[in-house]
């Protein structure tokens, strides 16, 4: 099984310019924990809701949703994603195997790898998507 067997393709990005308050928005509705951060539609960065936690600053509740009452300390804090992404992304090809996504994952100590093709960003697969599939094959061992 490769990435592309298993990534999301529908990828909700912000760019470097953008205010932390979009990624906060994104984090909320969307239900989603990671953000790449596209520049000319090249990964230059990535996002996670650890470093939203970490720029919120000790009120933030680590661990969980960050919570609507939060919102307020984003507007008196009008810091750009550019100030808490993380650069140096690591990224994956779509057709790499699951157990190196997988591998780098375990290793980097990083819960999502955006997927890009040359240099396009075409999906993201995270820890989640990757449990998915143990899932899926431990049910299906078990059925044997």
């Amino acid at each position: 099984m490769n990435v592309r067997d298993l990534m999301q393709s529908q990828v909700f990005t912000v760019e470097p310019e953008d205010m932390i308050d979009r990624v906060f928005f994104l984090f909320h509705y969307e239900k989603i924990r990671h953000l790449p951060v596209v520049e000319k539609r090249k990964v230059v960065g990535i996002v996670s809701d650890r470093d939203l936690y970490k720029a919120l600053g000790p009120r933030s509740r680590k661990g969980t949703v960050i919570q609507e009452q939060d919102r307020t300390l984003l507007q008196v804090m009008p810091k750009k994603v550019r100030h808490i992404m993380r650069r140096g992304v690591f990224t994956i090809a779509p057709d790499a195997p699951l157990s190196e996504a997988a591998s780098i994952m375990a290793q980097k100590k990083i819960g999502a790898l955006p997927v890009v093709e040359g240099q396009k960003l075409i999906g993201i697969v995270t820890t989640t998507d990757l449990l998915r599939a143990l899932a899926k094959l431990a049910a299906s061992v078990e059925r044997s």
